[in-house]
């Protein structure tokens, strides 16, 4: 043995750096061990790179639609390359701020592929050669944190060319003229819009009724007339039966709900089918620890089925997100360390965000979900079309929606779409975590003008007492 640490973290991505970092801020003998660059898929392969092309569509949307705010322009070039380089960039200056942090606070990176070899034993080898000598570490608690990667779809294989996945979409060589897009989750949605705004033509298919199948039916439907009002084509209830490679294009076959078949020709496919938590190789197995349908199983507390090995982010199933995996993070170290008073994560209430275009942003219980539980509800929806702010900055498509519980006067969910939202539903989440009823969210002060003040208004018509609608 050549080392022995307090805590181990096997991967360093959103949930894994912040583990160990709050481990060595406990005063804990920490090291995060990490087969590829500090920050995992989020940061190099996803949330962060992601938003960098995002914002670059939007730059693309803003100088498509300048005529409105008295402007006009021509010759507008655009070079796929050199967006891809500057989001490749932010990654990267990311990623050596995560180095930074680990030495600030006294945390040792091991680089190499992991594996659990025995009891509150972890072995390490250099992840370019299988063949390598293997280098153990003993702990106390063991941390996986190694995330997950995207999900397989029957019959289509990625090939990295004709066939994506969200990797390949983050650096492509040039912008297809054509894509045809697999499942409309977050994943799905961002790239459909991404690349639409960008200038290609794409195609959205969902095997769901709707498109965004976790988010509230209203928005979901927003989100479609949206999508659809801008020239992307949505299949829902709908797969791809069949599909063909060619030298410069793909035959997609398209299976409605109804069994009809429709032939589709594109220059790329990506599959945005969602994810898989990275379980294989770890030596699971042999320690017991339980894996159900591709995660790891944990409690509350983030602890698995094997006493000093625990779980957090993706890996240990959904909601697969980057802030839900730094949350799970900190409280499962907490707890392990100590803390009084930790409180376990309620994953109904982690807020979700996709930054398409529309945005959509929320959290807690859809409608149905929350007529589902048999309570009594305040339902209030103000509509963007009725604001100042959104209609002064030309982006009034969209809506807030709240849900209460009637009698106890408990924030069930709170949904919204529209220009922003993404910054804004954490004011949910605040008062969520505060248990303020819609009497207490109606007498807070919403600067104006502002797109916030729709989360008033809704609260407000909730309530029965509406103001500017």
């Amino acid at each position: 043995m050549t080392d022995k640490y307090d805590v181990l973290v096997i991967g360093s991505g959103p949930g894994g750096y912040v583990a160990a970092i709050r481990a060595a801020q406990h005063g804990l003998r920490t090291a995060v061990i990490e087969r590829d660059r500090l920050g995992g898929i989020c940061l190099n392969w996803g949330c962060i790179p992601t938003k960098a092309l995002l914002h670059g569509a939007d730059v693309a949307h803003t100088l498509a639609n300048l005529r409105p705010f008295g402007f006009s322009t021509s010759g507008v070039e655009f070079d796929m390359a050199q967006l891809v380089e500057f989001s490749r960039g932010v990654s990267s200056r990311l990623s050596d701020g995560i180095g930074y942090l680990m030495k600030k606070n006294g945390v040792d990176v091991i680089t190499g592929t992991a594996r659990l070899t025995g009891k509150g034993v972890v072995g390490v080898r250099d992840s370019s050669d299988s063949a390598s000598p293997l280098t153990e570490y003993r702990a106390d608690h063991i941390i996986l944190a190694t995330g997950a990667r995207p999900r397989s779809v029957p019959g289509v294989t990625p090939d990295g060319d004709r066939v994506w996945t969200y990797f390949d979409a983050l650096v492509p060589q040039d912008l297809p003229k054509s894509l045809l897009v697999i499942g409309s989750g977050a994943i799905g949605v961002e790239f459909a819009s991404l690349y639409h705004d960008l200038g290609s033509e794409v195609t959205l298919v969902e095997l769901a009724p709707q498109i965004m199948p976790v988010e509230d039916a209203a928005v979901a439907g927003h989100v479609r007339r949206q999508f659809e009002k801008r020239g992307i084509e949505i299949h829902t209830g709908a797969s791809v039966s069949e599909l063909t490679v060619g030298a410069d294009s793909v035959s997609v076959t398209v299976r409605s709900a109804d069994g009809t078949l429709e032939q589709r020709v594109v220059e790329r496919v990506l599959v945005a089918a969602g994810i898989q938590g990275n379980v294989e190789d770890l030596g699971l197995e042999d320690l017991g620890v339980e894996v159900d349908r591709g995660f790891v199983t944990t409690d509350q507390w983030c602890r698995t089925t094997a006493f000093g090995v625990y779980a957090i982010g993706d890996v240990a199933g959904g909601p697969c997100l980057a802030h839900k995996a730094g949350h799970e993070g900190v409280l499962c170290v907490d707890k392990l360390a100590g803390t009084p008073h930790v409180k376990p994560l309620d994953k109904d209430y982690v807020p979700g965000c996709t930054y398409s275009r529309p945005q959509v942003a929320s959290l807690g219980l859809t409608e149905d979900q929350a007529r589902a539980t048999g309570r009594s509800l305040q339902i209030g929806q103000f509509d963007l079309q009725a604001s100042g702010k959104a209609l002064a900055i030309g982006e009034a498509d969209g809506f807030v929606k709240t849900i209460f519980d009637a009698d106890s006067g408990e924030l069930l969910g709170a949904h919204m779409v529209g220009p922003d939202v993404t910054e804004q539903i954490q004011g949910f989440g605040i008062a969520r975590s505060l248990e303020a009823t819609g009497d207490d969210l109606a007498e807070v002060i919403f600067a104006h003008p502002t797109l916030s003040e729709a989360m008033h208004e809704s609260v407000l018509a909730a309530l029965g007492r509406p103001i500017n609608m």
